[in-house]
């Protein structure tokens, strides 16, 4: 960024503050860190003319494992069982360094438009990296006992990781209670009360599996065969028990991110859309196709209220950390959901999960100056959406806290 330029005009050919109605030919103000105004009427010896592309605000990843970002092309095939990818990420984490990986994914987020990131780390994760990027970026770190036995160090490892995102800043910290089958109830509780005395988001992988659903209804089939072989195996924790009953302990988190939701049913739909403000979905629409998943309930989730946000997951399950690509895959597949809703999830939405759309999520006077700079197509169209979403044109330009990405 460039401290000593306080204030600059851009002009492009829309503006997209989501919370509105795109402004053609639009200029944003930015003072310092902060957009101070939108408009259309500027002097235009005094505008920096971006061309025929759309401003629309940093694009917001609720959910990344950055730590697989060297991996050319998604691990195993498409429509494998959730257990087998399981054991190939355990197998690529026995052997690499993350520190590497991440490097490369926040260099990846930042090129693709990417000014805020959810990402899940693991113990030992690259503090360094994380505070030299120029993105916005809560650290959910991923605690996993799902034994008794194993919950006292864990717990430690999280009290820790709050304590140093309040003595270091630089990123915000978040806890990543993994899912129902690698959590014991004692860890997820006591996670959830460190939540919400801390102020503290939570990630929790729900409902992601016919596997999982398996296991929790009946104790059964490859999940459990995997937790016996890996000496994980509690039937006390799982037997009888369904995605709602996980979703009422998370209300009494400060916040809650329920990762994928593939298999969220009706009852649970609405739980959610009753607790919109503080409880949210985060969607993988690649990661979904990937694994053959069953069709996503996102117009259900949508008609019912429920805050869902987008999320990328890792390129071991994508091809890429582009949230760009998401919402254009989310166009495709959803023709009858509104190109402004789409742009919503990876935009505001995002920045509800996460805590923070009084500051990020939208271009509006007062909020940092994070932005995406998108080419458009040289045609027209009724909605100007569409020429954000129906396209392949590139991200060419990314604005954090506003400096441009070489200022």
């Amino acid at each position: 960024m460039n401290p000593s330029r306080q204030s600059r005009t851009l002009r492009a050919r829309y503006l997209f503050p989501v919370t509105g109605e795109p402004i053609p030919d639009g200029r944003l103000t930015i003072e310092g860190q902060r957009i101070v105004a939108l408009d259309t009427r500027t002097n235009d010896a005094e505008v920096e003319d971006l061309g025929n592309v759309a401003v629309l605000p940093g694009l917001v990843n609720t959910h990344t494992h950055l730590e697989f970002s060297d991996l050319a092309q998604p691990l195993g095939e498409p429509g494998m069982g959730l257990v087998d990818w399981i054991r190939r990420v355990m197998e690529v984490r026995s052997r690499q360094p993350t520190g590497r990986a991440v490097e490369e994914g926040l260099r990846e987020s930042i090129c693709s438009g990417t000014t805020t990131l959810g990402e899940i780390a693991q113990p030992g994760w690259p503090v360094r990296q994380i505070e030299a990027a120029c993105l916005d970026i809560t650290v959910f770190l991923e605690l996993i006992a799902p034994t008794g036995d194993r919950v006292g160090p864990v717990l430690q490892q999280a009290w820790d990781h709050c304590k140093a995102a309040k003595d270091l800043g630089g990123w915000r910290a978040g806890l990543s209670p993994h899912a129902p089958y690698s959590v014991s109830s004692r860890l997820l509780h006591r996670a959830i009360s460190l939540s919400h005395a801390g102020r503290v988001p939570i990630a929790f992988h729900l409902a992601e599996s016919r596997e999982e659903l398996e296991l929790l209804r009946s104790g059964t089939g490859p999940l459990r065969e995997f937790l016996e072989e890996m000496g994980g195996w509690d039937p006390a924790i799982l037997a009888g028990s369904q995605p709602l009953e996980y979703l009422g302990a998370l209300t009494y988190a400060y916040r809650a991110l329920i990762i994928h939701g593939n298999y969220l049913d009706d009852e649970e739909i609405a739980f959610l859309a009753d607790r919109s403000q503080r409880m949210s979905v985060v969607y993988c629409p690649r990661t979904h196709a990937y694994f053959g998943h069953q069709a996503y309930p996102l117009r259900q989730m949508l008609a019912a209220g429920v805050t869902v946000a987008l999320g990328t997951d890792s390129r071991a399950s994508s091809p890429d950390l582009s949230l760009l690509a998401e919402m254009r895959f989310v166009a495709r597949r959803y023709p009858a959901v509104g190109r402004d809703v789409v742009l919503r999830l990876g935009t505001i939405n995002g920045a509800r999960a996460l805590g923070r759309d009084g500051e990020i999520g939208s271009l509006e006077p007062g909020k940092y100056a994070n932005l995406a700079v998108v080419a458009l197509p040289e045609h027209d169209a009724a909605d100007p959406h569409e020429l954000l979403l129906d396209s392949d044109e590139p991200v060419v330009g990314r604005w954090y806290r506003g400096g441009m990405n070489d200022e």
